[in-house]
Parts: structure tokens; sequence; C-alpha cells
């Protein structure tokens, strides 16, 4: 027989010899060793021999010491067998490094010194005589400190831009309204009785399908009234409680005494014309009052907000969010007091003035919301994991005991915007009370038990009284992101642009603001004067 080992060790052969039996027995030691366990340690041999090798060479290549073959092995195999591996110096010196001066910008010189780009970073260390790992760590911190200051900066100035974009009143829309408030003073037709006075007993007829609207908006009101009448099956048993202020009372009469919706019938009414309202002392108002104080003495104003150098964006941009005159308007915490607006109503369905309605709503109706008050779409399931990903820990401060002792953090918020309200079921409940205490209890804290409008009471106020409506019926987030699927918008019966990029606003997503602008009619003499266009 014959053994041949290649010079690589690769290959191991054995030629039998001629007459050689097929179990080839040697005394070795006092003991028959068969000719297959030869075969098989020669093969084991080979294996380890090759084992050291690299085992030796990635010791040499990590470490560039000189030290003994079987030093290295020894040194580097024994934490490896035991699942240890022992780190390299380099990381660790680096991260001591960028810890220095709690992670400030690096050491001497001023932002002139600081390398502007990865090209400017590899040219310096190039010129370095000498490069030592210091001097890269160093360079390196002070580059990326100086780039993370440039972009909290510009996102700091994003939020603050979009704060006063969303805040304003766009000049287009002031100029509807004044237009349109002239025309109640001169012109009779737009001061015509809505509705007509054949259908005055339809208002509370509960056989017809009553929507609720609180807007100061006339354009934005339009379209949901507009969205609404267009897609529904039966818009003759439509009404349409349309609610504002006093302020925008005239221009908002005079836009659909204008502007026929029949055969659905259409209410508009200022908040000075509910008895409810204009008698007595109104919670909601007295709240809102000290609601305002508290904001302006709290936040202390943009600037104070946007000055702040140890905060991050994000909660800067929340902060910024909370100044919105829309969490302080009237037109959102109306919606607490809607069984005392409309005493004889049993059902009602209230709608956000940035929605758009793309289907018939009267199988609303026809949800049995099992005894409870509030038929809501939820908010923690879905698959956009950025809108629907809200919770109440998203909304209420739980680190306050007050919050913490009554309501578990995971549990599931809901939206408002597009909410099913059984009136007769909430005449039971002490609704209406709890969120006036719960507010008043946000005052007294300083605002630290929400930071944001009317949701965070609303969830309060309504715990245990809401019932899960399908998602279907109220689309979110086309104010936040563009990245929204356009054919999940086409697919959804109601769509909500709750955001700051208002799609009546320059900074709407032009990918979703056409969903809003189909039902705006830019031929109308009063939007073309105003100089509203489609983009």
């Amino acid at each position: 027989m014959q053994l041949h080992i290649s010079p690589s060790l690769r290959h191991v052969t054995v030629f039998p010899g001629k007459g050689v039996r097929d179990f080839i027995k040697v005394q070795i030691g006092g003991k028959r060793v068969s000719y297959r366990m030869l075969f098989y340690s020669v093969l084991i041999l080979t294996f380890l021999l090759r084992f050291v090798f690299v085992m030796t060479a990635m010791d040499t290549i990590e470490d560039n010491t000189k030290c003994s073959t079987i030093g290295c092995v020894g040194k580097k195999l024994g934490p490896r067998i035991w699942g240890r591996r022992l780190d390299s110096k380099v990381p660790d010196e680096i991260i001591r490094i960028f810890e220095e001066n709690g992670g400030k910008l690096g050491d001497g010189g001023g932002e002139s010194d600081v390398p502007q780009s990865m090209e400017d970073f590899v040219a310096d260390m190039k010129s370095s005589k000498p490069s030592d790992l210091r001097t890269f760590a160093v360079k390196l911190k002070a580059m990326v400190s100086l780039l993370e200051q440039r972009t909290r900066t510009a996102k700091i100035q994003e939020y603050l831009y979009r704060h006063v974009a969303s805040s304003s009143i766009p000049k287009q829309l002031h100029c509807l309204a004044l237009r349109l408030a002239n025309e109640h003073s001169n012109n009779a037709a737009a001061r015509l009785q809505l509705p007509a006075p054949e259908s005055v007993p339809y208002l509370v007829d509960n056989s017809f399908f009553h929507f609720v609207l609180a807007s100061d908006n006339v354009l934005a009101a339009s379209v949901v009234a507009s969205s609404l009448v267009r897609n529904s099956l039966h818009p003759e048993k439509v009404v349409l409680h349309v609610i504002t202020d006093k302020k925008t009372y005239s221009s908002m009469h005079a836009w659909f005494s204008l502007h026929s919706s029949t055969p659905a019938i259409i209410e508009v009414k200022g908040l000075q014309h509910f008895d409810w309202f204009s008698k007595g002392k109104v919670p909601v108002l007295e709240a809102m009052e000290k609601d305002a104080r508290a904001r302006s003495q709290f936040r202390g104003g943009s600037s104070a907000i946007i000055a702040n150098n140890t905060e991050k964006p994000n909660v800067i941009a929340s902060k910024l969010q909370a100044l919105s005159p829309k969490y302080t308007s009237l037109m959102n915490h109306i919606r607490i007091h809607l069984p005392e607006l409309f005493p004889t109503l049993n059902k009602v369905v209230f709608l956000d003035d940035d929605i758009v309605i793309q289907t018939d709503l009267s199988s609303l109706w026809d949800i049995d919301l099992k005894g409870k008050v509030n038929g809501a779409v939820e908010t923690c399931r879905g698959d956009d994991n950025f809108v629907m990903s809200k919770k109440l820990k998203n909304y209420l401060n739980f680190s306050q005991p007050l919050i913490k002792a009554k309501f578990n953090p995971n549990e599931c918020a809901w939206a408002y915007g597009m909410n099913i309200f059984d009136l007769r079921a909430w005449r039971k409940t002490n609704i209406s009370n709890t969120y006036h205490y719960w507010l008043q209890k946000n005052l007294k804290s300083d605002l630290s038990l929400w930071q944001l409008g009317t949701l965070p009471p609303a969830l309060i106020a309504f715990h245990g009284h809401v019932h899960v409506i399908d998602p279907f019926w109220h689309m979110l987030g086309l104010g936040y992101q563009e990245s929204t699927r356009i054919s999940d918008v086409k697919n959804a019966g109601v769509i909500h642009f709750n955001g700051r990029a208002k799609p009546w606003l320059e900074i709407a997503f032009p990918s979703l603001r056409p969903f809003w602008s189909k039902y705006v009619d830019f031929s109308d003499k009063f939007i073309k004067t105003c100089h509203i266009r489609d983009s």
C-alpha cells in the first residue's frame, strides 16, 4: 500500500498493492489499527494543520505584532473555543475620544478648521504628518458634530416655516371670506333662509341622515359638502348642519345660499344662534380662555421654543404644533356639546373640515354601536406604521401619576374626524362633564398631562364608550406624509388631511392634493376672483 499526501495538504491518496487484503492490520503499541482508522486519522490531522495555519495568519493580520505560531494560536484559540473574542483596542480608543468634552465639537480650532465633507476629511488625513489614531478620531468627531449641528438647525427651520405656513390664513382664503361677507351685505340672494322653509321640519327628523360640520373655513366646508352630496346614493335624505362662529357666519351663509346642494338639505348656524350656547356659562369657553393664557405663558412663543439648544428637533416640532390656532379653536372643542346643540336628534355623524368623502355614508346608520356612544376607527393597527401606530402613550403623559394610575399606556387610541355619535346613549353618560374636568386638571398642572388640543381629553372622556369601526371609513395621515400609497387613498371611504399639509395650503403634498381639489369649482366667480388655483 502507498500513501500519497499532496504538498498543499489538500489531498490524501491511498494506493493498495497487489494481493493486499481489504483490511490491513498493523501492530502498533500492542493494538491493531485498521486501514480505515488510519485513513480517518490522517484526514483529521490534515484538517487540524490547515486550521492552525489559518488561525496563525489571522493573528498576524489583526495584531501586526511578532509572536510565535504556538503563542498566537494559544492566545487566539482559547477565547474562541469558549465563545469569546478578544476585542481590538481601536474601537475603544475611538469611543473614548468621541466621549471627550461630552461629544461636542472637536479639540482646538474653529468651524473653518473642520473638514466640510468626506472628500475634505480624506484629503486632510492624507496631508497630516504623522497620521495617527487620535488625529483621525478627533477630526472625524469634529466633522460629524458640525454636520449634526447644521442638520439640526435646518430641521428646526423647516418645522418653523411649516408652523408659520400652516397657522397663517392664506390671502386667497381671506379674500374669499371678505368677498362673500360683502355679498351677504349687498345681495339678497346671499341671505336666503337656509334651509328653505318647507325643509325646516327635516332638520329634526330622525329618519334622515344627519351630518354635523363645525368650521370657520368656507372653502374647506364647501369641499366637505360637495363630496358628501356628490357621493351619496340618497342625497334627498342628507341633512348637513354647518356650525360656524359669528365672525365667519355671513361668509358661510352666503356661500351655501349661492351654491345650492339640492336635493340635500343644508343648515348654516352661527354659535350665537344656539339658545343653549348664548345663555349662562359654557364650560368649554372658560377652559379655552384659560388654555390660551396658559399656553402663551408656558410655551413662551415660537421664538423661545426654537431657541432651545438642548431639545431634539421632533420635540421642538411638537411644541410648535401645540401653538397652532386650531388647538385653541372653538370649532374643535364644540363637538363635546353635540347632545346640547341637537337635543332632538338620536344619531349624527361628525365631520372635520379637512376630510373628503369618497363613498356613500348612509351605511354608517346601519352599524350597531352595541350601546357605545362613539363609533371611531382605531389608530394603532394598519399597514402605515407612521400614522397607524398611535396608542394612549402617544397623547397622554404617563410620567404623571394621575394619568398612570387610571389608564393603560399601550391601549389603542382612536381618531377624531369622522365619528358616529349615538346622542341618546351619550345623554345617559357623564362624558361632557368628564371632558371639562380633565381640561381643568391639565390647566392646573401647567399643561403637563398632555400638550395637543382636543383629542387627549376626548380619549379620556370617551374611555370605555368607543365602538371600533372598519378602517375603510376613515383613512388618516394625508397631511403628514407624502409616501401614502395612492391606491390606498382611492380605496378609502373617507380620507383625512390631518396634519400640517392641508390641501388648501401651498405646503400640501402635490400627489395627494387632487383628491381634495377635484371638489372645488375653479371656474366659480368667487374662486377665480380670489386667485384660488388648482396648483
